[in-house]
């Protein structure tokens, strides 16, 4: 399942040269992600971002983070409208129950995977999209294998098509930083739920320690 970055590129061009602009639903967890997978998308679908991440915390982070969007789409100059979930914490609870002490990467960052995709390919079937996919992959500590077996998984069971995704090939999460940079875009230091920010903190204190 794994494809190099040209494999990548050839696989959207091949799409859009027998498809035109499909209507894609992407899964987007923050402004400096979004440039990054916008950059490699925009010539290839008509784009509707679709942000939600009950897993963030706190609620203002959720908030800081959702503001960011606009400012990434006025940066690149697009026109793509984008879609906000509630903030809805309860719905990352109940699901990663009894995954509270899981290291960062494992189980519970699975089934967070598999929770903010399978409302995205439910959205995306409802409202008419083409495909979807996520930002996630763009990410070097995300595991882009999990995330595309969820994806595939989630479209054979919508009946909506997924999209491969590695975003970070192609020198993609560089890019991310250096467009948020350049944009101004807010760029956070931990990957968005409580747990995450815990094992943030835990690092920082061992660094001061040293």
């Amino acid at each position: 399942m794994n494809k190099s970055g040209k494999q990548i590129l050839a696989m959207l061009e091949d799409r859009y040269q027998k498809y035109g602009k499909q209507k894609l639903l992407l899964h987007v967890c923050c402004g400096p992600c979004s440039s990054g997978v916008l950059g490699q998308l925009q010539q290839y679908f008509d784009v509707t971002l679709y942000y939600y991440n009950p897993n963030i915390f706190p609620s203002s982070e959720y908030d800081k983070r959702k503001e960011e969007l606009p400012k990434v789409i006025k940066g690149l100059h697009l026109d793509f409208p984008i879609v906000v979930e509630p903030y809805q914490a309860n719905e990352f609870y109940s699901k990663i129950k009894g995954h509270e002490l899981d290291p960062e990467g494992g189980e519970r960052c699975h089934i967070c995977y598999q929770l903010r995709m399978e409302k995205t390919a439910q959205y995306a079937k409802q409202h008419g999209y083409d495909i979807f996919t996520t930002t996630l992959s763009i990410s070097p500590y995300k595991n882009s294998q999990v995330l595309n077996e969820i994806g595939y998984a989630l479209g054979q069971q919508y009946g909506i098509e997924y999209l491969y995704s590695d975003f970070k090939k192609n020198n993609g999460y560089l890019k991310s930083c250096q467009i948020s940079r350049e944009l101004g875009i807010y760029r956070q230091d931990y990957c968005g739920c409580v747990y995450s920010l815990q094992e943030r903190k835990r690092q920082i204190d061992e660094v001061d320690r040293k």
